[in-house]
């Protein structure tokens, strides 16, 4: 099943990301929910005097294997929307993210000014600590985990412009505004649509319409291809 819901946890240093993170995923687990995390950082994992360290100081990247887990490293930034479809999660949590303008978050502040800086207007509520005038203010866990699964949502990150909007957090801020839904990212509901283990990719109008235009110039060759029928490619990666 792809993930089609996600928030982010926001604050500064000290506010309980950490703590709200794990107090979340754990209540969401127990409500029946597959959680995965995404813990972003402005700081590299601390890997110094490892085996993992000298791996990457000779790869260009590093698989961990073992029968309980697996673990990727690449020395290098990932844009997080292309690692979701690795994920076998129905709701992906972020701790941190400030910069992340696609996802609906949830601010943990000290003081009430913080807000200011924490993109205000992609906040759904805060919790916690400080409260904020113009935000919902959430004091119990099962109020939190409720707006993730009701409120919480992913757009592509694509910035394509499909929609009208200048960039996917300014479609954001419409939805949690509640001005316009999820469905309103029309990267999704191109004429081509493109699942990796099951979660949609968005491909964005100019992608969208190259591979269209692309895959019927191909079909038109083959016999038994009817114009206006619908087509089912399957390609195993």
């Amino acid at each position: 099943m792809p993930v089609t819901r996600a928030l982010a946890l926001v604050g500064f240093k000290k506010s309980g990301k950490t703590t709200t993170t794990l107090a979340l995923a754990r209540r969401l687990g127990e409500l029946g929910m597959r959680v995965a995390v995404a813990k972003s950082s402005h700081h590299g994992l601390d890997k110094t005097d490892t085996d993992t360290d000298k791996l990457l100081g000779v790869a260009g990247s590093v698989i961990f294997i073992s029968p309980e887990e697996t673990a990727l490293l690449w020395p290098r930034f990932t844009h997080l929307p292309d690692l979701i479809p690795l994920l076998d999660a129905d709701i992906l949590l972020v701790e941190g993210g400030k910069s992340l303008g696609w996802l609906p978050r949830v601010l943990l502040l000290h003081d009430t000014a913080e807000a200011d800086s924490l993109e205000p207007g992609l906040a759904l509520a805060t919790f916690g600590g400080a409260t904020h005038p113009d935000m919902p203010h959430l004091q119990h866990l099962d109020a939190l985990a409720d707006l993730a699964m009701t409120r919480g949502f992913l757009l592509p990150g694509l910035d394509c412009g499909a929609c009208g909007k200048a960039d996917c957090a300014e479609m954001a801020e419409e939805i949690v505004a509640g001005r316009q839904t999820p469905d309103a990212c029309t990267a999704r509901r191109m004429e081509v649509t493109v699942t990796v283990n099951g979660q949609p990719l968005a491909t964005g109008p100019f992608v969208g319409r190259l591979m269209a235009g692309t895959l019927r110039g191909m079909l038109a060759e083959l016999k038994g291809y009817t114009p206006g029928a619908r087509v089912h490619i399957s390609l195993d990666g």
